[in-house]
Order: C-alpha cells, then sequence, then structure tokens
C-alpha cells in the first residue's frame, strides 16, 4: 500500500467479514500515507483516528475541488450549478454563510416535531414486512424496508406530494447512484428531479407550509438568503447524504447485530440500550468508508507527515473508527461500549448536518424491526452475503432474512 499499485482494499472487498477484516489491517498500518487508489488517483490516506480529526479541522484542508460528480462530460454547467452549491463543496466564508441558513430550517425541532410521523412510517413498512415474509418467504430488507425509511422520511419532511412521490423517489435512487447507471440514464433523472424541486420550490413560495422546504425557503439570516441554485443545491444534498447512507445504517446494523447474537439478545433484553447500539454500529459497521475528498492549499503536517500543498486529502472514516490506539479490541461490537466520539459522521465543520435525523430513524428502524420479529435471521449464509465495490459506501447490495 505505497502507491506504486493500485490499493483495492478494503474498498471492493466483497462481503461484510471481508471488508472489516480489510479495515482492521488498514487501521492498523496508519497512520498518514500516500496511496494509489483503485480508481488510479494518488491521495494521501488518514487511517489514524486522531490523525483524521486533525485533517477534518484543518484550516489548510479544504474543499473547492469541484466537477468530481458522476458522468460530468454530459451534464450541462447550470444543472451542475443547480446540485453542487451547497455545504460539502464549500469553505468558509461561503460554507459558513450557507450552514448558518441552512440551519434556521432544518433544526433539531423540526426533527424531534417528526418523530410520531416517522414511528407511524416504520410501523407501516413493518406491517409490509409481516405480510412479505409470510410462511418462511424471504425478504430482502435492505429493499423493502432500508431504502423505503429514509427515502418516504425525506419525502414527507420536505413537503413532496404524496401523488408525486413515486417518479421523485425514483429520479432520487438514480441520481445519487449516478456512475452506476448510463450516463443518459443519469441524465434524464437529475434532468427530471432538478425540474421538479425548482417547481416546488416556486409552489412553496407562493404557498407556504409547515415543512423544511418551506422552512428553506423562508430562511434568513442577516438579511441574506438562499438564491434559487443553492435551494435545489441543499435538497440535493439532504437526498444524497440522507438517503443511501440511513439505508446502509439500518441494514448494516441490523447485519452486524446478526453477526453477534449476544449483542442483539443483550439489546432486546434491554432496550434502553438502543441509543448507545446505534452509537456502536455506527463506529463498528458505518455507512461511509470515506470523507469526501479534500485538498491541501499548502503543506499540511498530520501526525508525523507533512503532506505537501495541492494533494488530494482522503480520511477513510471507518478504518480510523477502528483505530487500537483510540478503541479497545475496534473489532468486537460492543454495545455496552463506553463511547469516544466516533468519525461516521464526520468531524468539524463539515460533521453531518442530518446526523440527528439519521440517529433518529435507526434508532426508531432497529427497534421497530428487533421488537416485531423476535426470531429475525439471515435467510442465506453470512459468507453469500455481498457489498457494493466502491470508495464512499460501505453498504450491503442485499439483505435477505427471514422474519417468522
Amino acid at each position: 500500500m505505497t502507491g506504486t499499485s493500485p490499493m483495492t482494499a478494503p474498498f471492493v472487498e466483497a462481503t461484510p467479514a471481508a471488508r472489516l477484516a480489510a479495515v482492521a489491517e488498514l487501521a492498523a498500518a496508519g497512520p498518514v500515507r500516500r496511496v494509489t487508489l483503485f480508481t488510479g488517483v494518488p491521495v494521501w490516506l488518514i487511517t489514524g483516528y486522531a490523525e483524521a480529526r486533525e485533517a477534518l479541522t484543518h484550516p489548510d484542508i479544504i474543499k473547492g475541488t469541484g466537477g468530481d460528480g458522476p458522468h460530468r462530460d454530459v451534464v450541462p454547467a447550470e444543472l451542475a450549478a443547480a446540485m453542487e452549491h451547497h455545504l460539502l463543496g464549500a469553505d468558509p466564508p461561503d460554507h459558513t454563510r450557507l450552514r448558518r441558513l441552512v440551519s434556521a430550517a432544518f433544526t433539531r425541532r423540526r426533527i424531534q416535531d417528526h418523530e410520531p410521523r416517522i414511528r407511524l412510517i416504520v410501523d407501516g413498512l413493518l406491517d409490509d414486512l409481516s405480510v412479505a415474509g409470510r410462511r418462511g418467504a424471504p425478504v430482502d430488507l435492505l429493499a423493502a424496508f432500508g431504502h423505503p425509511v429514509p427515502i418516504t422520511v425525506l419525502s414527507e419532511l420536505l413537503g413532496i406530494p404524496a401523488d408525486g412521490r413515486r417518479d421523485f423517489q425514483e429520479w432520487t435512487r438514480v441520481a445519487i447512484n449516478g456512475s452506476a447507471h448510463p450516463p443518459e440514464t443519469y441524465l434524464a433523472a437529475v434532468t427530471s428531479l432538478i425540474a421538479y424541486i425548482r417547481d416546488l420550490i416556486a409552489q412553496k413560495r407562493a404557498v407556504p407550509s409547515d415543512d423544511l422546504l418551506s422552512g428553506l425557503v423562508a430562511a434568513r439570516a442577516d438579511g441574506d438568503r438562499l438564491s434559487e441554485n443553492e435551494l435545489t443545491s441543499v435538497v440535493f444534498l439532504l437526498l444524497a447524504a440522507g438517503f443511501e447512507t440511513t439505508a446502509h445504517l439500518i441494514c448494516g446494523g441490523t447485519q452486524a447485530l446478526l453477526a453477534h447474537p449476544d449483542q442483539l439478545d443483550l439489546l432486546r433484553s434491554e432496550p434502553d440500550r438502543l441509543p448507545a447500539a446505534v452509537e456502536e454500529l455506527l463506529r463498528f459497521n458505518g455507512p461511509a468508508q470515506v470523507a469526501i475528498p479534500y485538498r491541501t492549499a499548502a503543506p499540511v503536517r498530520i501526525g508525523e507527515v507533512t503532506i505537501p500543498a495541492g494533494e488530494v486529502v482522503l480520511p477513510a472514516l471507518l478504518a480510523a473508527d477502528h483505530d487500537p490506539r483510540q478503541f479497545t479490541a475496534p473489532g468486537r461490537l460492543d454495545i455496552t461500549r463506553a463511547m469516544a466520539s466516533h468519525l461516521a459522521f464526520g468531524h468539524g465543520i463539515h460533521h453531518c448536518l442530518g446526523a440527528p435525523l439519521a440517529r433518529l430513524e435507526a434508532r426508531i428502524a432497529l427497534g421497530g424491526l428487533i421488537e416485531r420479529f423476535p426470531r429475525l435471521r439471515l435467510a442465506v449464509p453470512p459468507e453469500d452475503l455481498t457489498l457494493q465495490a466502491g470508495l464512499l459506501i460501505n453498504g450491503l447490495t442485499t439483505l435477505p432474512v427471514l422474519l417468522d
């Protein structure tokens, strides 16, 4: 892993056990070194916990890379602008301004007020699972539960009308997995999605309601407001960051608990441990392998290494959360662990704004699932489970389970 040959592990390991083993090896070999990824891109990979936290807050390690979305050669500039003017690609002072405006609408109070509705959504999906899993029929938990929970919650939170949700959700699925689709399919989806969001923004501007999109349209700070491209980009970011990752938190968490029946039994017998269990699942098997890449604006010393200016920096979040210098027996799932802060949601100014919502959805979804189905188990041998290959997401392709 010196950069002389492409580094694939853990990003293309095909099974959960193999990926976690590769993550542990990566964490032990760290903490900062230059490698060439399987994509052919040379990066400074940061796998140490302390070093990753330092990198994520260093003023000379910045975003502003731009132009790294899928199929950029076919996406018109005006469409790209409607997707990329958001928090994740901005540095201060633009980031400070955007976060202040978005935070004015995307509040903890709004999320907490939505909790009863999230519980109803989860209960309805659990009812559907009961029907689908009758008489021992296997069910793909990712398709039937993991994906529907966050996309339904986001649709309702944003104020997407019920009659438009099917198309909206299908466009979203293609848009946030763009590299898995042909260029023409991706372009058609993002064109339709942005046009739909723009039309909905116009409706909310004319007739506001008590939803997040109306709140974003109305958000003000020091006389400032979000531009049209910033509004569409914020919605796009909420979908991209809040859909796939939350689905894999729910299903990756379920898979990890099934692989550790002692921890699952403890959680069933002591459901008050659910908030701590979600934090340990985020640390142990979080849905993000790495942060979105950064670059150095000047030479930067991280740990014992000086990274030159103009280099790509990649904090490996999952590996950092398995750093044995920070976590005792990091390869063991332990929902009773006295938890130091994990990095599953990042750190510093780019810490995930939607983390409270993801935590709430995971607590409700996992709690409901293990309570409703006390005999929940895998429908295939553990070694038959497969993971998506790729740099960013740590997620299963399917999760076949038996419910009764």
